[in-house]
């Protein structure tokens, strides 16, 4: 199901004294109707919702996520407008998980990312939960050229490569991912910052020896990014060729995101996480973004749904300026 934005989706203060100088988010944001094809972006942010909350319920979390896009849509409205010149927002809509058809759901974010990407769009897709991630892989995988190759930057507590054998969920995305570039025959790569060793059994840390996945341990920033640090990151980067950068909220200290599906006690800063998306920005390669796990539902004084806006600020700001 999707259901695109109207005026009612974006508002917030308004400062009609300063005239132009005075505009805000919600004043500046276009309208776009992603059930039918749009035009071209030429480098213009679209914000993109997904509604679901089914894959958490699937891995045993605790479900409301499906509110986040809309809480995110709230604490961006009235940022301050101080895009560069040319640059362009537009709210996109929502995908909506309904009666439990995840896959479905998956699927249609899937054509709407490609459709975004194939226009110049820069897609910045809004939890939902983290299954949030295989729906906008789908996407992603149509629009790559021959021969690219796709590096994905997980921010998160958790390594999401459990077994869906039974079913997919929000801790399957990445194995999905995995097996899906397996299945034609190309190359996952995949490297996950802010790691908890106490949030992931053996098994998972065995999945990730044998799919050769990248990790940094959350105890390795706590000081704050060092050299070494950044080598790994730059090295990743360096040997692809497009990078999908996916922010889970439960890689943040409980202390800054409470709000969401599985809080971490001693997660990372915001002020380390910002460092790494203006690292990760800086390469040029980064090619679409999502943020998800916010649970406005456990939240504490919007506190989660503004660090997640505010991230997506920063995002924006240096990306337009690449």
């Amino acid at each position: 199901m999707y259901k695109p934005s109207d005026k009612t989706t974006w508002k917030g203060r308004m400062d009609p004294q300063d005239g132009e100088l005075g505009l805000r988010w919600h004043q500046v944001v276009e309208l776009v109707d992603l059930s039918r094809e749009v035009e071209d972006g030429h480098g213009s942010f679209v914000f993109l919702g997904f509604s679901s909350d089914e894959g958490v319920w699937r891995n045993q979390g605790r479900v409301g996520a499906a509110g986040g896009p809309d809480a995110i849509r709230r604490a961006m409205a009235s940022f301050a407008d101080h895009l560069p010149e040319g640059i362009r927002l537009f709210g996109g809509g929502d995908v909506i998980c309904a009666n439990h058809r995840l896959e479905e759901a998956q699927a249609q974010l899937g054509k709407k990312v490609e459709m975004l990407l194939r226009k110049g769009y820069k897609p910045l897709v809004l939890g939902g939960g983290h299954e949030t991630a295989y729906g906008h892989f789908l996407g992603i995988r149509k629009g790559l050229q021959v021969g690219e190759k796709l590096g994905i930057i997980n921010l998160d507590a958790h390594f999401d490569l459990r077994s869906y054998s039974q079913h997919s969920s929000s801790g399957t995305p990445f194995l999905q991912i995995a097996d899906d570039l397996e299945a034609d025959g190309l190359e996952f790569h995949y490297l996950c910052v802010g790691i908890q060793e106490a949030g992931n059994t053996r098994k998972l840390f065995q999945s990730a020896a044998e799919r050769k996945v990248h990790y940094v341990l959350a105890d390795d920033l706590h000081t704050g990014m060092n050299t070494e640090i950044q080598d790994k990151l730059q090295t990743f980067i360096s040997a692809v060729d497009k990078v999908y950068l996916s922010i889970d909220l439960d890689v943040f200290a409980a202390a800054y995101a409470p709000g969401v599906s599985a809080p971490t006690a001693l997660g990372l800063t915001p002020q380390v996480v910002v460092l790494l998306l203006r690292e990760i920005i800086s390469s040029g390669k980064l090619l679409t973004v999502d943020v998800v796990e916010l649970n406005p539902a456990y939240d504490i004084d919007n506190q989660t749904s503004k660090l997640a806006a505010s991230l997506i600020y920063q995002i924006i700001q240096k990306w337009a300026e690449k």
